[in-house]
């Protein structure tokens, strides 16, 4: 890679044709002429003459006749003004055309560029034509100036594009029938906008590495690859850990790992969202779902604490994959392996119908069918003798939403009349220097607020172990069964138990022991919100319904309450919010309803997947959920 692939655009990006005004040092470069003209400029000009006192300085004489015009001034003080395709437009000094354009509904395509990533200026697509240039110019790298006229769609621009095309195509071995990133291809996209035209390519051609493992969760078709060379910016400039370079020259230039390494960075899985074509690929996701199958959802990760906004593939029943999704405060564009394949726990190993008494009787032993409200009742006939007791304790998860969690604990506090709640969660685990941080939990700091609203302590869950060891606790009601130590050793404790209610959404040795178990939606099957760690609260959205007979965490909480002769008439997570959030000062201005994420992406060359028969997409089947290896 070379010095101008890490510059950022500072103005100087091409040379001002002759006659053009400007103030830049590059202008000025060179030897005078041998035979300067009559009235050319002296090394020592005179001094300007002064008039009498109280006399203003005479006026500077006009520029000669055929010399540089004045430069133009401002019309907008402090922006830059200038024409695209005809409309005005108004935009901050050094936005580049890209950009610009977007900004007044004009298209220019492009490969190479990316706004997070530095300038490459290489696929030559983004070619334009500008008033202050006599030739193309790379609409990426050049910055708007002022007064300046930029056409976007004349006979010139668009034979470039698709100049361009044809020469990108050349190799490519336009094998979309069997590609992952077909219906999301920039390739596919712009032939069909640009060149629409066959190949008059003579021979065969360049023949390259077609399934190169490049690490863990990453494989490169290497013929597929334009030379972007974004995936190798962004492993230099993003997580800071250059490990892909460019090797080789002309046809046979191919992006790869350098010798002895292997691209196992937690961040490699973002080389393949920013990979325009097909050449980069997940390992997890590969040959799994065609995309205008999938539905996107907007939601939040819930790999750790950090909270990043996601999009989530499904279709049916199950989620495929998760997405990073633009937020400025949280990640950006980006998000980490570990979270963005943590939506596996949503597909396999559910708790998905409800059960009464614990889960070891013998082999072929059949469980009885119960219905919603027989389990209910199950657990209000065994957590009603407990009511006020001391024996009685909570276990709080900090996967649950906010909204889980307002229901549980305000059914904890006031019907159950306990004063602590034992939190549990998933064990600590590794941080990095970017993103990932070492609380595997996604609402630990919504938890802890609920808890100091509603007026309850919270007590480590190292503290849990001992009290029912010591016969203090005798019985627990958990809103979700992850606990921060192994589950198996916890279950030998959770055996000693004469009362155990879980809500759980997997099934773990923990639920195993549950007296009573009641089948918990995931975050993906209910919308909510959750408080990441530095205290932002983030909305996510409903994908799909939930599997099996399992409801949200609020739902059963708000049916125990019901039976027991409690107050709560929420029929949603919206009224959950609004009825039980005002307890809580910190979420005093969060605003729910406004908060929402748009359920659909901006339309553009990367539209929302859609269905092909008219249907629509995602909802083409529901039912058991399907092991299908993901």
């Amino acid at each position: 890679m070379s010095d101008n692939d890490t510059k950022k655009p500072t103005g100087d990006a091409q040379t001002p044709p002759k006659g053009a005004p400007t103030d830049t040092p590059a202008a000025k470069i060179g030897s005078e002429p041998s035979n300067p003209p009559a009235g050319a400029k002296l090394d020592n000009p005179p001094a300007a003459a002064s008039g009498p006192t109280g006399t203003p300085p005479p006026k500077p004489a006009a520029p000669p006749a055929g010399g540089p015009p004045p430069k133009p001034q401002p019309k907008n003080p402090g922006f830059v003004t200038a024409v695209i395709d005809g409309r005005e437009v108004v935009v901050k000094p050094g936005t580049n055309m890209i950009e610009a354009a977007k900004s007044v509904g004009s298209e220019i395509p492009y490969y190479c560029y990316h706004p997070r990533l530095s300038i490459a200026a290489n696929c030559r697509i983004c070619l334009i034509e500008a008033s202050n240039a006599p030739k193309l110019v790379p609409a990426c790298q050049t910055p708007m100036a002022e007064g300046q006229v930029i056409k976007t769609t004349t006979p010139k621009v668009k034979e470039q594009q698709r100049a361009v095309m044809e020469f990108l195509l050349l190799n490519h071995p336009v094998d979309c029938s069997i590609c992952d990133q077909a219906g999301e291809c920039k390739l596919q996209d712009y032939y069909m906008k640009y060149n629409y035209k066959p190949s008059r390519l003579e021979g065969t051609k360049a023949l390259k590495h077609k399934r190169k493992v490049l690490g863990p969760h990453v494989v490169l078709d290497q013929e597929r690859c334009i030379i972007c060379t974004r995936c190798v910016r962004f492993m230099n400039e993003i997580p800071k850990e250059p490990q892909l370079g460019v090797f080789g020259r002309g046809s046979h230039e191919r992006i790869d790992v350098f010798p002895g390494n292997e691209l196992n960075s937690n961040y490699s899985l973002n080389t393949v969202d920013v990979c325009p074509v097909g050449a980069l690929l997940s390992r997890d996701f590969r040959f799994k779902a065609r995309s205008w199958f999938l539905s996107a959802t907007p939601s939040v990760c819930t790999g750790c604490s950090r909270g990043c906004s996601i999009s989530a593939d499904w279709m049916s029943q199950d989620t495929y994959r998760y997405r990073p999704r633009e937020n400025e405060a949280i990640n950006k564009s980006w998000m980490c392996d570990q979270g963005r394949l943590s939506y596996k726990d949503l597909n396999v190993g559910r708790v998905l119908s409800a059960r009464v008494g614990r889960g070891l009787q013998a082999p072929g032993t059949v469980q009885p069918v119960l219905t919603r409200k027989d389990a209910a009742l199950g657990a209000v006939k065994a957590l009603k003798p407990l009511a006020g007791s001391k024996q009685l304790a909570v276990l709080a998860s900090p996967l649950a939403s906010n909204e889980d969690l307002l229901a549980g604990l305000t059914f904890a506090k006031t019907v159950l009349g306990v004063t602590s709640v034992f939190v549990g969660g998933r064990p600590q685990g590794k941080a990095d220097h970017y993103l990932m941080t070492a609380d595997k939990n996604p609402n630990r700091q919504g938890l802890a607020l609920i808890a100091k609203g509603l007026g309850l302590s919270l007590k480590g869950f190292e503290e849990l172990t001992p009290a029912i060891n010591a016969g203090q606790v005798k019985a627990l009601y958990a809103v979700g069964t992850e606990v921060p130590t192994d589950a198996a050793a916890f279950a030998e404790v959770a055996a000693k138990l004469e009362v155990f209610v879980a809500q759980a959404q997997n099934d773990s040795p923990v639920t195993a022991q549950a007296t009573v178990l009641l089948p918990a939606s995931a975050h993906i099957e209910d919308e909510g919100t959750f408080t990441q760690a530095d205290g932002i609260t983030q909305r996510f959205r409903k994908a799909y319904p939930s599997k099996g007979d399992a409801v949200p965490h609020w739902k059963w909480a708000t049916e125990l309450t019901r039976e027991l002769g409690g107050e709560a008439a929420a029929a949603s997570a919206r009224d959950v919010w609004r009825a039980l959030s005002g307890q809580v000062s910190e979420f005093a201005e969060f605003n729910w309803d406004k908060a929402s994420p748009p359920d659909r992406e901006k339309p553009g060359i990367n539209p929302l997947p859609s269905g092909a028969d008219g249907r629509p997409p995602g909802y083409r089947e529901f039912g058991a959920p399907r092991v299908r290896g993901i």
